[in-house]
């Protein structure tokens, strides 16, 4: 219950953000991708990854966008405020991923740079995280369910990976694809 709260607890800071962002200097982005930039730092507490995925125990877990970045610098925004185990989480900005990205978010703006950067991360300890409505679906997948930004996580995808998933986010999904499970 303490994870739900955590997570939808952030919806009074993501519209804080939002509204802050509004302006002349800044387009804001709509409340449904201020919400994912929301759950994206989220998130992260509730993963684990491989010692290997990071240079040194106080290297930053870095969340890279791939494609147009829909969040209009909320992302940025709530990286900046955010610390996760003693690690700064940094947001960087890609044409493709690379071997630094923790996490990595595809835009539905290119399916098929997406495509192709789902395939370049098979086998690599990276949380893919695929926009709604993408097919082939990431290791945490966007969904709208009534209107509300709900996410799907591929557990079995996961712990290939060697990324561990605590049981606290999977009890949040909308849906999730259990370890062992084709």
């Amino acid at each position: 219950m303490r994870a739900a709260r955590t997570l939808y607890g952030w919806a009074g800071l993501v519209l804080a953000v939002v509204a802050a962002l509004a302006g002349p200097a800044h387009a804001a982005p709509s409340l449904e991708y201020a919400v994912k930039a929301a759950y994206l730092t989220k998130f992260i507490p509730f993963i684990t990854w491989p010692a290997r995925s990071f240079e040194s125990p106080s290297s930053p877990v870095t969340v890279c966008l791939v494609g147009d970045d829909p969040f209009g610098g909320v992302l940025d925004a709530a990286a900046r405020s955010a610390r996760v185990g003693g690690r700064p989480i940094n947001v960087r900005h890609l044409a493709l991923p690379d071997a630094g990205c923790q996490m990595v978010f595809l835009s539905a703006s290119d399916p098929e740079l997406a495509d192709e950067a789902l395939e370049a991360l098979k086998g690599k300890p990276v949380v893919t995280v695929t926009d709604s409505g993408m097919r082939p679906h990431g290791i945490i997948s966007f969904v709208i369910d009534a209107n509300h930004v709900r996410f799907d996580i591929d557990d079995a995808e996961a712990g290939r990976e060697g990324i561990s998933i605590s049981s606290k986010l999977l009890d949040l999904a909308h849906a999730v694809r259990a370890r062992g499970k084709p």
